[in-house]
């Protein structure tokens, strides 16, 4: 006769891998939710940073609605940090991203019909698990911000595993050390280009759920996909709609069919206005669609100009903050991904 542990395992509705709420190790996204149940004012928004640090100081007011409904800035004590060879080179905020002198905007309309257009012959194909290289802001009142680079590589199996895969890498110092995941005393550390900060194996799951279903191929269906993913309300605002767009993104690596809806949303959507050409972190050239937000902070999407695919986002701060030394044009969190 089978144990009953196991029966009850086996039974259980909510494994600790599942998307929502579970009686296990909490995923970021719900760990972000309980943390403001229990200790914030409710917001609009529950999207999780990808380095989420239990260890916070509060954030300046006028800032606090943009960098939490991002997820960007990562609170921490950073007391004697950042021993070692070169730390400058580590703790360097990347320089934001420049539009190209003369590069003509593409309106967004135009660039959502070449990605219809684009996707006429179905490839790529959609693929569930993403590839991401970030960039996150961590800040502190007693010492200067530090910015944590690292790159998540997400593959899926036909069983409904999966495994992440998290090391500590920065395109601008190839070979350096960087900053990676925080270590033992709980403070970020210099480690190796390269160096592997997390590697999980997750056991199967399935969910009919955004952002666990698959993404639709249209732009209204996406919409109601995107505000379920982001547990929003029917309507959504720009930072809205791009804060659920990088839920996505860090979930799937879009078909052409899913880029070309997502480029048609973001048409569709006010307030994203075309500055022109930029050569992204990566060296890609990309079409860049800039937001200023009501909290103080900027967010360029970058888009492939002929398909229609996301290929990064950026934000940056607008204004000063002298308790977090943080200044206008400072890069709090910065995304680039890739196939």
């Amino acid at each position: 006769m089978p144990d009953e542990l196991d029966l009850l395992r086996h039974a259980n509705p909510v494994p600790d891998d599942g998307p929502h709420y579970a009686d296990g190790a909490l995923d970021h996204r719900t760990e972000l939710r309980l943390d403001r149940l229990l200790h914030q004012a409710p917001t609009t928004t529950d999207v999780q940073p990808r380095l989420l640090r239990r260890t916070r100081v509060a954030a300046p007011p006028r800032l606090m609605g943009a960098l939490a409904a991002t997820g960007v800035v990562l609170i921490v004590v950073l007391t004697a940090l950042l021993g070692g060879p070169d730390p400058q080179s580590a703790v360097a905020a990347p320089r934001p991203l420049v539009v190209q002198d003369g590069s003509p905007p593409v309106p967004l309309a135009l660039l959502a019909d070449r990605a219809r257009a684009a996707a006429e012959g179905g490839s790529p194909v959609l693929r569930k698990g993403t590839h991401v290289q970030s960039w996150s802001m961590s800040m502190s009142d007693q010492a200067p911000p530090v910015t944590l680079p690292q790159e998540t590589v997400v593959r899926w199996r036909p069983d409904g595993s999966h495994t992440e895969l998290v090391v500590a890498t920065d395109p601008r110092h190839p070979g350096r050390p960087v900053v990676g995941d925080e270590g033992e005393a709980g403070l970020p550390q210099l480690v190796a280009d390269g160096h592997v900060i997390s590697r999980r194996d997750y056991p199967p799951s399935w969910s009919d759920a955004p952002p666990e279903a698959p993404p639709p191929h249209d732009a209204a269906r996406l919409r109601t996909y995107l505000r379920q993913a982001a547990y929003l309300p029917s309507t959504m605002n720009t930072d809205e709609v791009l804060d659920a767009t990088e839920i996505l993104l860090d979930h799937w690596t879009l078909g052409a069919r899913e880029s070309a809806a997502l480029a048609r949303l973001l048409a569709e959507t006010p307030g994203l206005r075309p500055v022109g050409r930029v050569t992204d972190r990566l060296g890609r050239t990309g079409q860049a669609y800039v937001h200023l937000g009501s909290q103080g902070a900027r967010r360029m999407l970058i888009m492939d100009p002929s398909t229609g695919a996301v290929l990064g986002m950026e934000m940056t701060a607008t204004r000063a903050e002298p308790r977090f030394r943080l200044k206008p044009g400072d890069v709090m969190q910065y995304s680039a991904w890739l196939r």
